[in-house]
């Protein structure tokens, strides 16, 4: 596990930093809701009246007069987009960078084979979306206990297993491009992140683009769904566990055959 040690340890202070803003805004978010509560209801009429901006965001389906409902909202604009951009961009590197840094040939000439190479740099990245993700929910909880709230622990691990799971699709996805690449794709990590998201406010707005659901992530981590419903929506989170299993697939067949510069 030399090169998963390796890798952690080289992106450890970007990890604090990813970790530390996601978690901050989110723990911002909650510490708010106390002063926010008095006026709470008129602004969820407020928010069901706005037609398609709703939709798009799912606060039309939620009870954000209250906290759960607000909970919800609140973990899937700053944890799911926030984690989405951490997920593409540590994993559309994983394996560019080392011919981008020019550390290919160092790497490479020690006793180990590309096909470990490749197990262990995505075993690092899974392992950082993990620490991202138990950070942020021990912050979360703590907040939470800070304002005097409660929300169902079932609701709670549910809308963090269903932000992880989609980060973990969308690291697979980025896993696999990377392994095309020479130079790091950190454009292309954040365009794919931001594509997936607008796909899924598109899907939300207008039911002719409903099918657009199946392509991306974040039609399983969607809170309002999850809110409502009490479980992931197995038609969508198939596909997307489909698709980063093909991710992985690509990173390990296309990095044995690679010419290595």
């Amino acid at each position: 596990m030399t090169i998963v040690r390796h890798e952690l340890k080289r992106s450890r202070m970007a990890l604090l930093i990813w970790a530390g803003a996601i978690s901050g805004m989110l723990a911002i978010s909650i510490l708010l809701y106390p002063e926010m509560a008095s006026q709470m209801s008129e602004i969820s009429d407020m928010f069901a009246d706005m037609g398609s901006f709703s939709a798009a965001f799912g606060m039309d389906k939620v009870p954000f007069g209250e906290f759960r409902g607000y909970f919800s909202v609140e973990c899937g604009n700053v944890l799911g987009l926030g984690g989405a951009l951490f997920a593409a961009l540590f994993s559309i590197s994983a394996l560019a960078k080392e011919e981008r840094d020019r550390t290919a040939e160092f790497l490479l000439t020690h006793p180990c084979t590309r096909t470990r190479i490749v197990a262990e740099k995505g075993l690092a990245v899974a392992a950082q979306l993990a620490a991202l993700n138990l950070i942020t929910m021990a912050v979360a909880l703590l907040s939470i206990l800070i304002i005097g709230e409660t929300i169902a622990v079932d609701l709670f691990l549910l809308l963090f297993l269903a932000y992880f799971l989609m980060q973990v699709q969308i690291a697979c996805i980025c896993f696999g491009v990377s392994a095309f690449l020479r130079r790091g794709g950190l454009g292309l990590g954040i365009g794919l992140a931001l594509l997936l998201y607008f796909i899924n406010l598109i899907a939300n707005i207008t039911e002719q683009a409903a099918v657009l659901k199946y392509v991306t992530p974040f039609a399983y981590a969607d809170s309002a769904a999850i809110l409502s419903s009490g479980s992931l929506t197995v038609k969508y989170l198939l596909p997307g566990l489909a698709m980063a299993a093909a991710g992985v697939a690509a990173a390990f067949v296309q990095y044995r055959r690679k010419d290595i510069a």
